[in-house]
Formats: structure tokens, sequence, C-alpha cells
């Protein structure tokens, strides 16, 4: 099957492929969301492993379910899952880097504006406690303008990256399918 030495392993056992998805999704199965449960299990798990250790997901399935149709669509369907959550952080990201640059022409523009507006009243009450106090405050405002754009260029970003590589880690990981004996109705107790 699959070394666990080199490649982490997912397991999955559930009764039937319909627990993978979620219900409320009207879309066909193929193109259906997962359970958010499962994806954020699928999530915690590849987590937990070496980050540059490939990912296997391993589905239990009984063995009446194992072969139909439905469930050999699941590598597709894990895989599109993951693959449209990528695309989503990627358009996250590239939202708030367009976020960072109108702060950053705002902050720029008004950091601009406040250090004239500093020199100005530096030369119109000249060197006085109240020239002081008006001229550094300006100052801190402009730096206090740029504090958005450069926690979005310093900071914030590497969280959507860092998400957007695992989505793109799952999305490649080897679906496996494998069966488990059925077990029948239990027997009324006499």
């Amino acid at each position: 099957m699959h070394d666990p030495a080199t490649v982490g392993i997912v397991e999955i056992r559930v009764a039937s492929v319909s627990q993978l998805f979620d219900t409320m999704d009207p879309y066909p199965f193929r193109e259906r969301a997962l359970a958010n449960d499962l994806d954020a299990y699928i999530v915690d798990s590849t987590e937990e492993l070496p980050k540059r250790q490939p990912v296997a997901i391993v589905i239990h399935l009984p063995e009446s379910k194992h072969l139909r149709e439905d469930a050999q669509g699941l590598p597709e369907a894990i895989a599109a899952h993951f693959t449209q959550r990528a695309r989503d952080k990627t358009r996250e990201l590239r939202n708030l880097l367009g976020d960072g640059r109108m702060a950053l022409l705002t902050g720029l523009t008004v950091f601009l504006l406040c250090l004239l507006l500093a020199r100005a009243a530096g030369e119109w009450l000249g060197g006085g406690f109240l020239s002081k106090y008006l001229t550094e405050g300006l100052v801190i405002l402009g730096w206090v303008a740029n504090w958005r754009p450069m926690e979005i260029f310093l900071y914030d970003w590497w969280p959507i990256v860092r998400e957007r590589a695992l989505y793109r880690r799952i999305a490649q990981a080897k679906v496996t399918l494998t069966s488990y004996p059925d077990i029948g109705e239990p027997s009324p107790i006499i």
C-alpha cells in the first residue's frame, strides 16, 4: 500500500460515501464540497505530518460500497475540493495585497501631508512647546497611517500562503479506497 516512512497517511473510515460530503450542497457528487468535519480532519491530520512528506489519504468503506461508482469518484472529488480551497486562498491573497497597495498609497499620502504640515507648523509657530508638540504629533500620525500597509506586507500574507500550500499538498494526495467487511444488522437478543 503506502510506506509510512516516506508517505504521511490520513485514514478515514466511513459507512457510506455520503458521509464524506456536505449534505446541504446542491452540486452534483463530484463537485460537492466535503463535509466540514471531514475537511477539518484532513487538514488537521496533514498539518501534523512533516511539511515535506507526501500525503496519502486512505478511505475505508464497507465491501458493499467500495466498488460503487460514487466511491470510485472520491479521489477526483477530494482533489477538486482542495484545489478549490487553494484557489480561494489565492483570491484572498490577491485581494489582501490589493488592499495593501491601496492602504500603502493612502498611508504614504497621509505621511507626506503630515510632514508638510509639520514643517509649516514649525515655521509658523516657531520653536516653542506648542510647535514641537504639533510637529511631533503630525509625524507620529504620518507613521501610524502606514501601520496597516506595513502589517499587510510584513505579516498578514504569510498565513494565507501557508494555507494555500497546505491545500495544494492535500489536493495532490494519492487517495486510495479499501474495504472492510460489511456487518449485518445485529441479531435481536432473545
